[in-house]
This record gives structure tokens, sequence and C-alpha cells, in this order.
């Protein structure tokens, strides 16, 4: 399922200080899917709110770090965590505080030099305070309500550089009028060394995740 862009067509129209209506609406919609593109695939997080996504994770640590942040976990949202057995092996469903703790987006096994319990591994047979070799984990996460400013910020402004300059040009010439575009504004705008500055708390470190 496609992603929506991350700021809307009425935010690009006040960013750019047009009245309402003024802007194609196409052109707009293709320049913040770009924007919104460029900055996803930078922060490796969908942002958006994402309900019951089911994904499968590499274990054999005692920490399972989730990819997509914010969490979110209530009644609504719960989180459901499979230990996969090897081999079709026993899959095991695991409980919250009684099997691992949670602390944002990091779900934790127990020391293994504490005395024997759940959150050490289950069945105990496997190695003691690790997760299994892979975990099956569904979940909800992104942002519920609204998207950080500091992000819509960063797409607002790459969509700008994408609409000030629709047909690609270099330069233009109309009687004695002349003007030379930056190279940041042909094709697709690009990040800059600020937008990665702003969005460098919301990124995640690369590792591999299987949908499921």
């Amino acid at each position: 399922m496609a992603l929506p862009p991350l700021a809307t067509v009425a935010d690009l129209e006040a960013a750019m200080q047009q009245p309402a209506g003024s802007l194609p609406v196409a052109s707009a919609e293709l320049a913040l899917r770009r924007a919104s593109a460029r900055v996803r695939s930078y922060t490796r997080q969908d942002i958006t709110f994402v309900e019951n996504e089911t994904i499968e994770l590499p274990g054999g640590e005692r920490i399972l770090r989730l990819p997509q942040r914010p969490l979110v976990v209530d009644a609504g949202h719960p989180l459901t965590v499979v230990e996969l057995g090897e081999m079709g092996g026993l899959e095991v469903t695991l409980t919250e505080n009684t099997d691992f703790t949670r602390l944002g987006n990091e779900l934790t096994r127990g020391y293994p030099w504490y005395a024997p319990r759940r959150t050490m591994g289950w069945p105990w047979r496997q190695q003691l305070g690790v997760w299994a070799p892979r975990v099956r984990v569904t979940q909800s996460h992104g942002y519920v309500d609204e998207i950080p400013d500091d992000i819509v910020d960063v797409v607002l402004d790459l969509a700008t550089l994408n609409m000030s300059n629709p047909d690609n040009l270099r330069s233009v010439s109309i009687d004695d009028y002349s003007r030379t575009y930056a190279s940041e504004t042909i094709g697709n705008a690009k990040l800059t060394a600020g937008h990665k500055e702003d969005l460098r708390p919301y990124r995640r470190p690369a590792f591999s995740v299987i949908p499921s």
C-alpha cells in the first residue's frame, strides 16, 4: 500500500505564499510525493501511521530493535511477538513483562545470569538471555495525529524546489530577461546537508527486515 505524502497541497501553497487553489493540483501532488519519498528513503522510516504491520526480524541478541518509530501500543493496537522455531519447529507467542520488557522500540530479554525465568528465552532449551534466531512481530507505528514540523518543513522545502522549475530547465531567456536555475531545482530535488541534519534524529540504522 502506497503511503500518503507527508504534507498537503494546502501546506505547499502556504509555504510558497500562493493563494489557495492557485497551484496545479497534479504538479503539486507529484512534488509532494517526490519530496516525501526522499525523506522516507533517507530516514528509513514510514513516518505516517501504519496499523498492524507484520514483519520478520533477525534475533539472536539480547535486545530486539523494532525498525519503525514511534511504536504505538494500546488497546486498539496490540503488539504481538512470536519466536519462530527452526526447521518448522514450535512457534511461541510471547507476553510483554513476562517474556520480555519494552522500552521505546527495544524489546529486551533477561540477563542470563539471573535465576532462570521466561525472560531468558522460552523454551529454556534455547540459549538463555537472547531472542530466537527469527522473530515475527505485528506492530503499529508512526505519528497518529500530526507529522513533526521539522519533517514537514523538509518536505515542503523539497517540494517548493520541484515546483519552482517544473520543466527541469537549466536556464530560461525571454527577451531581455534570463534566469539560471540552481542545480537543486533540476529534476527531483535532493536533500541538502542541512536537510539531513534536521532529519538525523528520525533516521534508523540499516538492517534486514523481511515482510511477512
